[in-house]
């Protein structure tokens, strides 16, 4: 390999290989959608990873511990059962070190991330969403199942690898501490693995305990009630729903309810108007997760004194899921989108067509 000509620079933005890159994403101040507000509300835009998520962050982190221990040698499989984001940031960082990647997804994921997921050279299950965590067709279950059943094959096993929770105590912390000049008073998150919450949260705390760590649970996910009592309630019943990427029916180890004050419930028509309330009056294109967290930072903000510094982090972009809430028919077929107030403009292109064809 000849030598390079330029020097890596974070200053110039050189970089030896596209995994230098991940992390230092932008704070964004929310003007409008927290106009109203007494507090200041930031955003932790984590689609300006590589790979367009916040899971770049632990991707990168589990293969090189796996790495490092010697259970991922050249040529071996990384495995994974993810929603898809995860796998995408460990697609990117297999394409780029050269091993095989496999990841099994449940059926509700987008047709857009399985496409990404292809596009990297990975292979792809899918499996049902509305089984058991512990039934052979659970994509935890599939997932597990292959790396038995392939030689050199390693689980990423993002639900329970401290990696997880420590990339973010490592990177997604500090970073957020230092953008703020260590100001930050109250962090609002998604809980899924729990990785991001708690190595942030933990992070924070350690700098300032008087920083309040806000998680936001679906409606249909176990882990509000799990948080409040402490164990996952014996007359619990989770229930299907549609935003990817956060809850879940099972307490992952990487979730460390310790570190939180509050969960707030949000619901998947609330948090799928809020992240087309962040297009269009923000800018920001984002997916349903992190609509899910500006709801619940919106409500949490609004009895908040003056003068606290709320930060919520928005996990990834919008353009996974055009096929989803982004568009007005899914959202009419799924009993989200009420009336024409919250219709993105000229979403119907037919009837745009129609509409010039007549000014002409």
């Amino acid at each position: 390999m000849t030598s390079p000509i330029l020097s890596p620079s974070d200053t110039l933005r050189v970089y030896d290989d596209i995994l230098q890159t991940i992390g230092k994403t932008p704070l964004v101040r929310l003007r409008r959608l927290g106009r109203d507000l007494p507090a200041s509300l930031y955003a932790k835009v984590e689609s300006f990873n590589p790979g367009g998520s916040i899971k770049d962050r632990i991707a990168v982190n589990i293969i090189e511990e796996a790495e490092r221990s010697g259970r991922l040698k050249p040529g071996g499989t990384v495995v994974e059962a993810t929603s898809g984001n995860t796998g995408l940031g460990l697609a990117m960082v297999c394409a780029q070190k050269g091993y095989r990647a496999v990841f099994v997804l449940p059926d509700k994921m987008s047709q857009e991330k399985i496409q990404l997921l292809r596009a990297f050279g990975a292979q792809v299950i899918v499996t049902p969403t509305a089984v058991e965590p512990d039934d052979p067709r659970s994509y935890y279950s599939v997932s597990r199942h292959i790396v038995e059943q392939t030689p050199g094959a390693i689980l990423a096993n993002q639900y329970h690898n401290p990696e997880n929770p420590r990339s973010h105590y490592l990177t997604t912390g500090p970073e957020i501490w230092e953008q703020t000049g260590g100001r930050v008073t109250d962090l609002v998150a998604g809980m899924g693995t729990g990785g991001t919450i708690s190595g942030v949260g933990r992070f924070l705390k350690e700098q300032n305990p008087a920083v309040r760590i806000v998680g936001v649970d679906p409606a249909g996910s176990l882990l509000m009630e799990t948080w409040k009592q402490g164990h996952i309630p014996v007359d619990a019943h989770p229930k299907t729903y549609k935003v990817e990427g956060i809850g879940e029916d099972f307490l992952p180890t990487t979730l460390d309810l310790s570190v939180m004050d509050d969960v707030i419930r949000v619901g998947d028509r609330e948090a799928f108007l809020a992240a087309r309330r962040l297009v269009r009056e923000e800018g920001l294109f984002c997916g349903g997760s992190s609509g899910a967290a500006v709801a619940a930072a919106l409500e949490y903000a609004r009895s908040l004194p003056a003068g606290r510094l709320v930060v919520v982090i928005l996990p990834d972009t919008g353009a996974r899921y055009l096929s989803k809430f982004y568009d007005d028919e899914w959202m009419r077929d799924n009993g989200f989108l009420e009336d024409d107030r919250d219709k993105l403009p000229f979403g119907d292109a037919a009837k745009v067509a129609d509409l010039i064809e007549e000014e002409a």
